[in-house]
C-alpha cells in the first residue's frame, strides 16, 4: 500500500523516496511482522487459553509429549495475519508474484484453521485425502490463472534448471500442462512437508525462516540490477522481472517467525497448528516455483524433504511388508524414541537447515 503511494508521498515528504528501494522494504517488512507477533502473542495466547483452544496429543507418541496436552494451539493465525499486514504495508500490491503467494498463504491458512477447529470440536480433523484435495484445488486454481494470464505477459519460462549446472546449457523444458502439475505438487508437497515437521517445539519454524532467507536472497538477485547490470546475468541464475518483490514477502515471514519462536521455543507456550504450518509450507513452495528453484529446493528445504520421505517410507514399508523402518515417523519422533532429548534434536535439525541453506547459496557460483 505504501509502495503504491510512494510517488504521492515522496512529492510531499522526500524521505518517502526510500519506499522505491526493495532493501529498505525488506528491513521494514521484517521489523513490522516481528513487532506485531512479539507484542501481540502474550495477549493472543491468553485468548487461546480462555477459549480452551489446546493441543491434543496422540497417545501412541513419545511419553514426553503427554505433558504438552492443553498447550494453546492455532498460534499460526497471528503469524499469518502479521505476514499479510506487513506485505500490505511494504509490498508491491500490483505484483502478481506477491498477490498469488498471498492467495496461497491465505487459502492454506483457512484450510488449516478449519482442520484445527474440527480437531478441537469433533476430536478429529479433515480427512487426509480431503485436505490434500483442497490443497490441490487451491494451488491449481492459482497456477492456472498464473500460467494463462500472467506468464504470457512476463519473461517467466517453463524450464527446470539443475542445481550447480549452467542454466544456459542444462535445463529441461516442460509442456505447460506438465509444468502446471509439477508446480502444484511442489507447492502442495512443501505445505504437507512443513506440516509433518511441526512436531517438536520450534522444529518447523526455524527451518522455515532459514529457507525463507535463502529464497529472499535468490528472489532479490533474480530481479535486481546494480549500476545498470543484471545480477541474474552475472550469477547465471534465472532472470525474472518483478520477482525481487517476493523478497518482501519472505522478509515478512522471517520477522513473524522470529516473533513466534520467542514463544514457541522449548518448552513451547503456543503451537502454530495446521493453520500455520500449511500456510508457511505453501508460501515456501510458491517461492520455489516462482524463483525457478524447484530442484534446488530439494537442498533448501532439505529438512522438510527428509521428514516427508520418512513418513512415505514408513507407510509404504508397513503396507508392503508389515514392518516399520523407523521406530516412529516423522523421523524426529524416531530420534526421540531412541533416547535423544527433544532440545538436542531440535537444535541439530536447525544446524542442518542452516548448512543446507549455505550449500544452496554456494550453487550461485558453482555453475
Amino acid at each position: 500500500m505504501l509502495y503504491l503511494l510512494r510517488d504521492y508521498l515522496a512529492d510531499h515528504i522526500s524521505v518517502f523516496n526510500v519506499l522505491r528501494y526493495v532493501p529498505f522494504r525488506i528491513i521494514a517488512g521484517i521489523i513490522t511482522s516481528l513487532v506485531i507477533t512479539w507484542v501481540l502473542y502474550p495477549w493472543f495466547i491468553k485468548v487461546l487459553q480462555l477459549k480452551q483452544i489446546g493441543q491434543t496429543i496422540r497417545e501412541d507418541g513419545p511419553e514426553g509429549h503427554l505433558q504438552k496436552a492443553g498447550t494453546p494451539t492455532m498460534g499460526g493465525t497471528l503469524m499469518v495475519i502479521a505476514i499479510l499486514v506487513s506485505v500490505v504495508l511494504w509490498g508491491d500490491l500490483s505484483n502478481w508474484y506477491v498477490l498469488l503467494t498471498c492467495f496461497i498463504l491465505t487459502g492454506y491458512a483457512i484450510l488449516g484453521f478449519v482442520d484445527d477447529r474440527m480437531k478441537l470440536v469433533k476430536g478429529k480433523g479433515i480427512r487426509g485425502k480431503t485436505k490434500l484435495l483442497w490443497q490441490f484445488i487451491l494451488v491449481l486454481a492459482m497456477l492456472s490463472f498464473f500460467f494463462y494470464f500472467v506468464v504470457p505477459r512476463t519473461n517467466y519460462n517453463l524450464h527446470l534448471y539443475f542445481p550447480f549446472l549452467r542454466i544456459d546449457r542444462f535445463y529441461l523444458e516442460l509442456p505447460a500442462w506438465l509444468y502446471l502439475v509439477f508446480a502444484a505438487i511442489v507447492i502442495a508437497g512443501t505445505s504437507n512437508a512443513v506440516n509433518l515437521s511441526d512436531g517438536l517445539d520450534g522444529l518447523a519454524i526455524v527451518p522455515s525462516m532459514s529457507s525463507a532467507s535463502v529464497y529472499l536472497i535468490l528472489a532479490y538477485l533474480s530481479g535486481a540490477t546494480f549500476f545498470g547490470k543484471s545480477m541474474s546475468r552475472y550469477l547465471m541464475i534465472p532472470s525474472i522481472t518483478g520477482i525481487e518483490e517476493l523478497s518482501v514477502v519472505a522478509a515478512a515471514l522471517i520477522g513473524a517467525g522470529v516473533g513466534f519462536l520467542w514463544y514457541n521455543s522449548y518448552p513451547a507456550s503456543v503451537f502454530m497448528g495446521d493453520v500455520g504450518s500449511l500456510a508457511l509450507g505453501g508460501v515456501l513452495g510458491c517461492f520455489a516455483v516462482f524463483t525457478k528453484n524447484e530442484l534446488l529446493s530439494l537442498v533448501i528445504l532439505g529438512i522438510f524433504v527428509v521428514e516427508a520421505v520418512s513418513v512415505i517410507t514408513q507407510t509404504v514399508s508397513y503396507k508392503l511388508t508389515g514392518k516399520r523402518v523407523f521406530r516412529m515417523a516423522p523421523i524426529h519422533h524416531h530420534f526421540e524414541l531412541k533416547g535423544y532429548p527433544e532440545p538436542k534434536i531440535i537444535t541439530r535439525f536447525w544446524i542442518i537447515s542452516f548448512l543446507l541453506g549455505l550449500v544452496a547459496l554456494a550453487s550461485l557460483k558453482l555453475r
